[in-house]
């Protein structure tokens, strides 16, 4: 009977052959052959998923070469599909200007005991081995895991979503529409908030707002590099950049202004303004730092606090080229430029535009 499968086949009499593998799968259901039949008759009717399931179990349990080339042959054809479909929806999504536009894909962070659901979805939909997927899926913190055009992105992005893996895609044309207001100090606090700042043009002035409107505050140490002469194994003198100390920031989110209120321990004038500290000549920059987060602490007690800073920059430090389209509003004294200000900048204005519906914990 398995010869009239066959015949079936050649003739493209699908309904035939879906007739005959029936009381096949009846009287010889482990036969490889009807196996494999079967897992045709699902390709041509386009279940694609339950031939692939087909075909590779015959991989791993049959030892007949004719059948093992055939189901590869099988795999190969639902690859090319899946390739050729892909490219369609990726140019689809792209098709419109502004989808075109250099973004981000980030990841979110997955309980351990979901990884192991969510890693073969993403390797799937990534084209990964599982192995590596699982890797790759953050545990904690937001993971920056592919750079490209909004529209690639987005198309990724909502397959997984569907998957159940949380994550989500910026354009950088947003991050850099954010507003940024250097800190200088507190000048008033009462009945409203006035901060001196300097504004993107470093023009000094004052803001004035109401605590009710910062939303989130986002905190995050930015290493200061120095040159230092070393000796090497070989007992000679060699010059090495290495991190000699770090700078503190913390940024207040206005999302209703689109800007952020940025501070920095060595920029912020504890000298002037609201009285927050006793005299800065008796105390260090440290301190007079931590004196200010506690000040500011009561007036915004349900904020969220955003401190994962640190291990999503290891994940976008290399990604220099995206990096260098964004303007990072940092200006510390440094002999050059480090992907770690405008990384800073980055997850602080992908918290602005995204942090309102992924908390990562209370003051």
């Amino acid at each position: 009977m398995i010869e009239q499968v066959v015949t079936a086949f050649e003739r493209k009499d699908y309904h035939t052959a879906a007739k005959l593998l029936k009381q096949l799968l009846k009287e010889t259901p482990d036969n490889p052959w009807v196996q494999f039949y079967v897992g045709q008759l699902h390709e041509v009717s386009g279940k694609r998923q339950e031939a692939e399931k087909i075909y590779r179990q015959l991989l791993r349990s049959t030892a007949n070469t004719k059948i093992i080339n055939q189901a590869r042959q099988g795999l190969q054809r639902l690859q090319e599909i899946d390739q050729e479909e892909r490219q369609h929806a990726i140019s689809q999504a792209t098709s419109e200007p502004s989808h075109t536009e250099l973004g981000v894909l980030v990841l979110e962070p997955l309980a351990t005991e979901l990884k192991t659901i969510a890693a073969p979805k993403f390797a799937q939909i990534m084209q990964l081995d599982s192995y590596t997927a699982r890797l790759v899926l953050p545990s904690r913190g937001w993971r920056l895991y592919r750079t490209g055009k909004v529209g690639e992105l987005q198309f990724y992005g909502q397959q997984l979503q569907q998957a159940g893996i949380p994550c989500f895609w910026t354009g950088i044309a947003a991050i850099q529409q954010i507003q940024v207001f250097q800190v200088k100090h507190f000048s008033a606090s009462d009945p409203e908030t006035t901060v001196v700042c300097l504004n993107q043009e470093n023009q000094l002035g004052s803001l004035t707002f109401d605590w009710s409107e910062v939303t989130a505050r986002v905190v995050g140490l930015l290493p200061i590099f120095e040159q230092v002469v070393d000796v090497n194994s070989r007992r000679q003198l060699e010059r090495k950049t290495q991190t000699q100390d770090y700078a503190q920031f913390c940024d207040l989110h206005l999302p209703s202004r689109n800007c952020i209120l940025r501070l920095y321990d060595h920029g912020y004038e504890f000298q002037k303004g609201i009285k927050i500290t006793s005299p800065a000549s008796q105390n260090t920059v440290t301190i007079n730092w931590n004196s200010l987060l506690q000040w500011m602490l009561p007036q915004i007690p349900q904020v969220k606090l955003w401190s994962n800073f640190t291990p999503f920059a290891e994940t976008a430090l290399d990604q220099t080229e995206m990096l260098g389209n964004i303007q990072s509003h940092i200006h510390l004294l440094r002999r050059e430029k480090t992907n770690w200000d405008p990384a800073f900048h980055l997850y602080s204005g992908l918290v602005l535009l995204n942090g309102t519906k992924i908390p990562e914990k209370i003051n």
